[in-house]
């Protein structure tokens, strides 16, 4: 839900700013409340920490989450309230006043250009960045790649997004390898983003550069 409503936001801060830096910040932001929000109404960001299931979990698991206790209507209960939500945060995102950084202040905008996506797209992935939206969650440069991957399977006859697909278990082993088996941003950086310019300072002094290197080579 969350990645989702991170890439509403920057459609919709591509389509008031454009190709510009000034539209990544304001994703970025956006994303930023975004997650806060989410957080407010689940008291958690991560699904394995609201549903308790992951990749490990057994398939009785699973049926007993969805189906005996309700899980699945839960999440459905989660996303009515959480569109609503978003609607409001993505347009206070857009209105909100930032110092935009002369230039890419996102990492995973820069990665998405790096790998052919449009510009749309690249401001559409901006928010991504330190962990969608600075948060020190999930590499948001590793969502990105993923993404821009799985857009290109789409697009191709008959093509359709696998999480079997060999580039993609590819991408994902190079890109643990990397960063000593953690996909969490705060870990492999070390801390988390304070604001937009610590994190466009992180990367004009070179930070994840290495990262971003082996990413785009896929």
């Amino acid at each position: 839900m969350i990645w989702g409503a991170t890439m509403a936001a920057g459609r919709q801060a591509y389509l008031r700013f454009g190709a510009t830096p000034q539209a990544e910040a304001h994703a970025v932001m956006a994303a930023q409340r975004l997650v806060e929000s989410f957080h407010t109404l689940n008291k958690n960001i991560n699904c394995v920490e609201i549903t308790d299931l992951d990749r490990s979990s057994s398939t009785l698991q699973m049926v007993t989450f969805f189906l005996l206790k309700g899980g699945f209507f839960g999440c459905c209960r989660r996303v009515a309230r959480y569109a609503s939500a978003a609607l409001d945060e993505i347009e206070s995102g857009m209105t909100e006043e930032n110092k935009s950084p002369a230039q890419s202040a996102s990492c995973a905008a820069m990665l998405a250009r790096r790998m052919g996506a449009s510009e749309m797209r690249a401001v559409m992935a901006a928010g991504f960045a330190g962990g969608i939206g600075l948060c020190g969650g999930g590499c948001g440069a590793l969502a990105t790649a993923l993404w821009v991957i799985g857009l290109e399977r789409c697009l191709e006859p008959g093509g359709k997004i696998s999480y079997s697909d060999p580039q993609m278990k590819d991408l994902v082993e190079r890109f643990l390898k990397s960063t000593g088996y953690t996909f969490e941003c705060s870990e492999i950086v070390g801390r988390k983003f304070t604001d937009l310019e610590d994190h466009a300072a992180h990367l004009r002094n070179g930070g994840c550069a290495e990262l971003l290197d082996v990413l785009a080579a896929s």
